[in-house]
C-alpha cells in the first residue's frame, strides 16, 4: 500500500513548527528549567492538561534519542491504553506523522523510528515492573493507583538506565503517603508543579464550566479536583488517612484467612444519575483482624452486580454473600440466585442509622484491627470524607461496613454459635492429656467432640 504522506525535509520542518509544543504550552506544562531533578510531580486539577503534558514529555525524550526505554504506568491497563496512549491527548495523537511510533497493543509497546521503546504497565500488576529497566517513566494518576506502594517501588528499582533516569508524575492530588513524601522532597530531587482547572479554561468546553465547575466550586471535592489542593482529612470524619495507612498491608503473605465474605449494597435504580452498587470483599484472619481484599463497586444493572458478586464469591472461596435488603430483599436474593442458586446468602436490614452502623467499624480501624490489602482509592476517599450528620449515601462504605459487621461485630446467626462453640472446644481438647468426652445436642441429634470438630471445620 502506497504511503501518500509527505516525509520530505521541508514537510518535516513545517510539521515541526506546527507541532512545536514549547511555543504553545503554558509555562507550567514545560519541564523544570534546571537539570538537578529526578521526579517532576504535576499536581493539577481536572482539565489542566496533565495528559498532554505527560505525552509531550515522553515524545520529547523519545525523539531526542538519549533514552531508549520508557515506562508508561497508569492505574489500570485500560487507563494506560485509553488515556496515555490512544486518548485525545495521548502519545499517538500528538506525535507527527513522520515520527509516529509503531503501536503494538498485544505487546504493550510503542516503538519510535529511532528505536526508542515505551512499554505499558499498570498498578494492577506491579510484578510486571520487576526486572525491566528504564531510563525514563511517565506515571499517570498516581493517586488512583491500587497497589500504590508496591508499584511505585518496583518502578523506582527499574529506573536505572542512562546517566540521569527521570520520571514525570501527573495526578490529581489526594493526601496519600507517597504524594506527601514527594511534595516534602520539593527542591531536592523533586520539582512540584501545581495547577488548576481554571488554568486551561480557554481550551475547555463552556458547558463544563457552567454545569460542572459551577456545581463543585467552593466544595471540598471541588477544591481537590478543580483547584488541586492537597487536602487533609475532613474534620469529624469517622476515618482518617493515617488510620488506614498505619495498618495497610501490601500483601497478605503469611496470613491465614478464617472467613471471607462478599458484601453488596445494591443501588435502588439503574441510570446515569443512580448511585453505585457497593461490592466489597473482606475477611477475618486467625488473629481476629479484618482484611479488605477487593473493592468491585461501580454502576451496574442488577444482573451485572449479581454476576460480579457471585464471581468474587467463587474466586475468593467466600463463606457467603452479605447483601443489604432494605430496597427489596426478595429481589436482591432472587437476582443473585438467578446467577447461582447455590451460593450462601445473608440478607441484612438497616434498622439503625448509617453513622450508628459505621462507628463500631471505625473503632476497629482506630485500634489497628482492620487492614487494607493494597490501595483502594475511591473506597478510602468515601471513608475519609464521611462525617456524622452527612446526608451522603456512600455505597462503597456501606458495603465495607456490612462485611466487617458480619465478620467482626455481628452476633452469630441462630445455630452457628453452637457450631463455633463445638469447634473451639474440640480444638482445645486436641492437645489435652485427657480430653473430656462431651456431647452436644442439635435438635434430636447428639454429636461427640470429634464430630463437632468436623462440623465446625466444614462451616
Amino acid at each position: 500500500m502506497h504511503d501518500s504522506a509527505d516525509h520530505s525535509p521541508f514537510a518535516r520542518l513545517a510539521s515541526a513548527l506546527e507541532d512545536d509544543w514549547a511555543s504553545k504550552a503554558r509555562p507550567q506544562q514545560l519541564p523544570p528549567p534546571d537539570d538537578e531533578w529526578t521526579t517532576w510531580l504535576i499536581l493539577a486539577g481536572r482539565g489542566f492538561g496533565k495528559t498532554r503534558t505527560g505525552s509531550e514529555w515522553v515524545r520529547s525524550i523519545a525523539e531526542a534519542g538519549k533514552v531508549h526505554r520508557i515506562a508508561l504506568v497508569g492505574p489500570t491497563a485500560g487507563d494506560v491504553r485509553d488515556t496515555m496512549v490512544e486518548g485525545e491527548s495521548g502519545i499517538l495523537s500528538i506525535c507527527p506523522d513522520w515520527n509516529r511510533p509503531t503501536y503494538e497493543p498485544s505487546k504493550r509497546r510503542l516503538t519510535w523510528p529511532n528505536g526508542c521503546i515505551a512499554t505499558m504497565f499498570s498498578s494492577e500488576e506491579p510484578e510486571r515492573l520487576r526486572g525491566p529497566q528504564h531510563g525514563a517513566a511517565w506515571a499517570d494518576e498516581l493517586a488512583a493507583w491500587r497497589n500504590v506502594e508496591e508499584t511505585w517501588s518496583m518502578l523506582q528499582f527499574g529506573l536505572r538506565l542512562g546517566e540521569r533516569p527521570r520520571q514525570v508524575v501527573t495526578t490529581t492530588p489526594k493526601p496519600l503517603k507517597i504524594i506527601k513524601q514527594l511534595v516534602a522532597q520539593d527542591g531536592q530531587d523533586v520539582r512540584v508543579t501545581r495547577g488548576s482547572t481554571y488554568d486551561n479554561r480557554e481550551n475547555l468546553a463552556p458547558t463544563f464550566f457552567s454545569q460542572i465547575v459551577r456545581k463543585y466550586e467552593g466544595t471540598r471535592l471541588g477544591r481537590q479536583e478543580l483547584n488541586a489542593e492537597l487536602l487533609e482529612d475532613v474534620q469529624g470524619a469517622l476515618w482518617t488517612r493515617d488510620m488506614i495507612e498505619s495498618s495497610r498491608w501490601q500483601d497478605r503473605k503469611g496470613v491465614n484467612l478464617r472467613r471471607i465474605v462478599v458484601a453488596v449494597d445494591p443501588a435502588v435504580s439503574v441510570s446515569e444519575t443512580s448511585d453505585e452498587t457497593g461490592i466489597v470483599v473482606a475477611a477475618i484472619d486467625d488473629n481476629a483482624e479484618g482484611c479488605i481484599l477487593e473493592d468491585l463497586s461501580g454502576k451496574y444493572s442488577p444482573t451485572e452486580w449479581a454476576s460480579i458478586a457471585v464471581r468474587a464469591y467463587h474466586r475468593w472461596e467466600a463463606d457467603r454473600i452479605v447483601a443489604e435488603a432494605n430496597q427489596g430483599g426478595a429481589m436482591v436474593e432472587s437476582t443473585i440466585r438467578v446467577i447461582d442458586p447455590n451460593v450462601a446468602i445473608t440478607l441484612v436490614h438497616a434498622s439503625r442509622g448509617k453513622v450508628a452502623r459505621a462507628e463500631p467499624i471505625s473503632a476497629l480501624y482506630e485500634n489497628g484491627r482492620v487492614h487494607h490489602v493494597g490501595m483502594f482509592a475511591e473506597l478510602e476517599d468515601q471513608l475519609c470524607s464521611f462525617e456524622p450528620g452527612s446526608n451522603k449515601s456512600p455505597d462503597r462504605l456501606d458495603a465495607l461496613v456490612w462485611a466487617l459487621t458480619e465478620l467482626m461485630t455481628k452476633t452469630m446467626v441462630k445455630g452457628s454459635a453452637l457450631f463455633e462453640l463445638m469447634r473451639r472446644d474440640a480444638m482445645a481438647q486436641a492437645d489435652a492429656p485427657e480430653p473430656i468426652a462431651r456431647t452436644y445436642a442439635v435438635g434430636s441429634v447428639e454429636w461427640d467432640a470429634e464430630q463437632a470438630k468436623s462440623a465446625g471445620d466444614a462451616t
